[in-house]
This record gives structure tokens, C-alpha cells and sequence, in this order.
């Protein structure tokens, strides 16, 4: 991969150099950080094109050094690669901005998979048509990240926005479990996690609390769809 520049922040010495390693045979530049700050400088100072990073890191940890880095950039694919392996970890780092997360142990193979998809991905980054996706009462501004539902301000996190503007993009059409998790989290769809509904959840609750028509319905066995009213 000529050209890809890569930034792993990892305090575990013997992991980081691992992983320099085996990048670099596949022909990524690489360097390595050993705690967040140093990381975080890195990134301020050279152009990436995608970060790994561990969750506990000396000086500033992962979850701050991924905030940090998508105040600057969204689109840059981020991976959280950790052992912190709880459903609370997993919604704290996606919230944070990681574009997927890697359980320690695992396999190199599988990294290099998820980086490939990552910058296959994010090559291309089209303009959207038009800045407004509106469904029913529900209005979405994809140049403030500002959601309104009958005038009322919806505060969500980056990774519920990120469910709500796909499934608004899609509005009135069965969406699948595995739809979410290919498009929203850029990850190959695992079946044994239950993050994509916990996600739905928050982002419904959110959404169509204290409002009569409720406009994201579940479709057991078959997905979510993000119904208008009226059809």
C-alpha cells in the first residue's frame, strides 16, 4: 500500500513494534507513539491516513485522543485496538468517534482486513446532495450535525447521529442489522453483538420520546425502518 501513512499509539512496546512491523512488510509507512500525548502531537503534526489506538494510554488515553482527533478530522478511519471488551467500552469508544474496535488478543490478518476495508472506504468522500435530510417532523443538517424534530433541538453523540443520518437516508425501507453495520460502523457484520440495538435504542428514545407518531420502527427479524407518517 504505497503511499498509506499509518499512526499506531500503543504503550505496550512489544504489540507497537509488532505491528510496525507487520505494516510495514505489507508496505505501509509507520510510526508508533508509547503514550497519547506523544500520539496526539503526531497527528497534529504529519498527515495520516489512518490511526490505531489503544484505549489505555499513559499521558492521555485513547477515548480523549480519538475526541481529539475527530474535532479536527471526521472522516480519517480510526481503529480502537484493546482488551477492554465490555458493551459499555465498545458504545464509549464509538462514541468517542472510532470507526471499529479490535479486542486484544487477535489476529494480524484480521487488522489488516479492517484497515483495507477502512481506506477502501474513505478513498472518495462525495459532497452530500443538499445539507437537509428531513423525514415527517424530523430535520437533519448535515453541515452543523443539528437535529430538529417539530422545532425541537435532539442532542445525540456522533455515533448515534451517524445511525439516525443512515437510516433517514433510507427512510421508508427495511433496513438490516447487517445494513448498520457495514455502512455505519464500516466493520464486517458480527451477529453476537448487540451494539447496533443498543445504538437504535438510545437513538429512539431520543428521537421519538414525547412524540405521538413514532417514526424508527423494529422489524423483528428483519431490521429497523425509519417510517414517515402518512405511509
Amino acid at each position: 500500500m504505497e503511499g498509506i501513512k499509518i499512526l499506531v499509539v500503543e504503550d505496550e512496546k512489544k504489540i507497537a513494534d509488532t505491528l510496525k512491523l507487520g505494516l510495514t512488510e505489507q508496505g505501509f509507512s509507520t510510526e508508533v507513539a508509547y503514550d497519547g500525548k506523544i500520539g496526539h502531537l503526531l497527528f497534529q503534526s504529519e498527515k495520516y491516513d489512518l490511526v490505531i489506538l489503544d484505549i489505555n494510554l499513559p499521558e492521555m488515553n485513547g477515548y480523549e485522543l480519538c475526541k481529539a482527533i475527530r474535532r479536527q478530522d471526521q472522516h480519517l478511519p480510526v481503529i480502537l485496538l484493546t482488551a477492554m471488551s465490555s458493551i459499555e467500552n465498545k458504545i464509549e469508544g464509538y462514541d468517542a468517534g472510532a470507526d471499529d474496535y479490535i479486542i486484544k488478543p487477535f489476529e494480524f490478518r484480521e487488522l489488516l482486513l479492517k484497515i483495507k476495508v477502512l481506506l477502501k472506504r474513505t478513498a472518495y468522500h462525495p459532497e452530500p446532495v443538499g445539507n437537509l435530510l428531513r423525514a415527517s417532523d424530523l430535520e437533519m443538517n448535515l453541515d452543523t450535525k443539528e437535529v430538529f424534530r417539530a422545532g425541537r433541538k435532539i442532542n445525540l453523540t456522533l455515533k448515534e447521529f451517524q445511525v439516525l443520518e443512515y437510516l433517514m437516508r433510507n427512510k421508508n425501507r427495511m433496513v438490516s442489522r447487517a445494513d448498520l453495520s457495514l455502512n455505519v460502523w464500516e466493520a464486517d457484520f458480527n451477529s453476537n453483538t448487540n451494539v447496533i440495538d443498543v445504538y437504535i435504542s438510545y437513538v429512539r428514545s431520543k428521537v421519538d420520546k414525547d412524540f405521538d407518531h413514532r417514526l424508527i420502527q423494529t422489524h423483528i427479524g428483519m431490521g429497523y425502518i425509519l417510517k414517515e407518517k402518512g405511509t
